[in-house]
């Protein structure tokens, strides 16, 4: 069984194109990613500690309306 680790900024932005999201577009204090009419705010740090990804990961949950696993989110 795979388990979440730690992900550089970089490789999060090109999951998140795996499972549809658009961007990373420029706002006010944050980049963001769109899925239809979501917003999902991009940290500027290089690098996310696992309580900053799961975080994040809850949310793209909650916009595709879909669980992630550790499996799923290693292979993309």
């Amino acid at each position: 069984m795979s388990r979440w680790l730690p992900t550089k900024r970089r490789d999060f932005i090109r999951r998140l194109y795996k499972l549809g999201f658009n961007g990373p577009f420029f706002g006010a204090h944050h980049q963001f990613m769109v899925f239809e009419q979501h917003r999902l705010a991009i940290p500027s740090n290089n690098e996310y500690s696992m309580s900053q990804l799961m975080m994040m990961i809850r949310e793209i949950e909650e916009i595709i309306e879909r669980k992630i696993s550790s499996e799923e989110w290693n292979k993309l």
